[in-house]
């Protein structure tokens, strides 16, 4: 492997690709975490199903998807191109982020009411204003429009810097990335139960003083089609925007530190934009952060209880850099 797992890099990277038989299914650490977390939110759908909207589409979509997944997981066993590996990986994994989103939306108000008058006192008690209608005083066209553009470029980054993970740095490498992305979007959809906040555009006492319009180009017209076509009310704390941003910046530092460096203006900006944009609120984006910390920090332990219990059986190859590859050079 040229010394590849005698590079820092290499010794996260290590821990992962074990794969454990279920059902006759080879799943990763990984797999249980997403697939463990959506079937968790599907029961809580199906067991709170008169406070849910619509809970037979809820569990039905999420069964189906659940299905297509495991099925993914199995034709990944069969393909021995890396290029295939990685779309089909990224595209499977990614897809069932997307759901666990949107099951936490979903069942996000089965045990409390919206909380957002509660985080709009604490706000006003710590900042002394409501830090989302004071930052309008600064909205200009380019800076809208620049603010937008990393709020959107988000959803771009992500599987863009898991193909540099993959082709540079490996397989295992990637599913250190996916894992803890996993991880995190996970804590985000346990968080909107615990504590569902509807967000400052939909709470009608904050959406009467946002009077500044916020005014851009095609990256301000897509964030806009995003908030009044994609997103619903809640799914607000913590951030997933910082959640997952904060994850992807941290393994950008583990696996291409020049990355790390060129993300930084983004992941920066990104963290003001949900509040300027008005997508969340001050809180939500530093519980974002701190839930990011917090997958750091866990991951490991989770990854080294599912390798205890994986005593024997298939393991990822380390296939290491792709040698001779222009497109991901460091």
């Amino acid at each position: 492997m040229d010394g590849f797992q005698d590079r820092p890099e290499g010794k996260f990277a290590a821990r992962f690709g074990r794969k454990k038989k279920i059902l006759g299914l080879p799943l990763q650490v990984t797999d249980g975490v997403i697939l463990g977390g959506l079937l968790f939110l599907t029961a809580l759908a199906a067991v709170f199903n008169k406070r849910v909207e619509r809970p037979l589409t809820v569990i039905a979509g999420n069964l189906l998807l659940i299905l297509l997944y495991l099925g993914a997981v199995l034709w990944l066993e069969k393909i021995s191109s890396r290029l295939g590996r990685f779309l089909l990986r990224t595209a499977s994994v990614q897809c069932l982020f997307l759901q666990i989103f949107q099951t936490g939306c979903d069942v996000q108000r089965i045990f409390f009411g919206w909380q957002d008058e509660t985080i709009l006192r604490l706000e006003k008690s710590v900042f002394g204003v409501q830090p989302v209608v004071w930052i309008q005083q600064f909205a200009r066209p380019w800076l809208t429009e620049w603010m937008m553009f990393v709020y959107v470029v988000y959803v771009v980054i992500y599987p863009a810097l898991g193909a540099y993970i993959f082709f540079k740095r490996g397989e295992r490498a990637n599913e250190d990335y996916l894992f803890h992305l996993g991880l995190a979007n996970l804590v985000c959809a346990l968080g909107f139960i615990v504590f569902p906040v509807a967000a400052p555009m939909n709470w009608p006492d904050i959406r009467a003083l946002l009077d500044v319009p916020l005014r851009g180009g095609v990256f301000t017209s897509v964030a806009e089609l995003i908030r009044t076509r994609v997103h619903d009310p809640g799914g607000s704390i913590p951030s997933p925007h910082c959640a997952v941003a904060t994850v992807m910046w941290i393994m950008a530092w583990r696996y291409g530190k020049r990355w790390f460096y060129i993300l930084a203006p983004v992941i920066l900006s990104l963290y003001v934009s949900t509040v300027y944009g008005r997508f969340h609120y001050v809180t939500d984006a530093v519980v974002g952060i701190a839930a990011a910390v917090l997958v750091i920090v866990i991951g490991p332990a989770i990854v080294t209880g599912w390798n205890r219990r994986v005593s024997s059986g298939p393991s990822l190859p380390d296939q290491g850099p792709v040698r001779g590859s222009r497109l991901f050079r460091a």
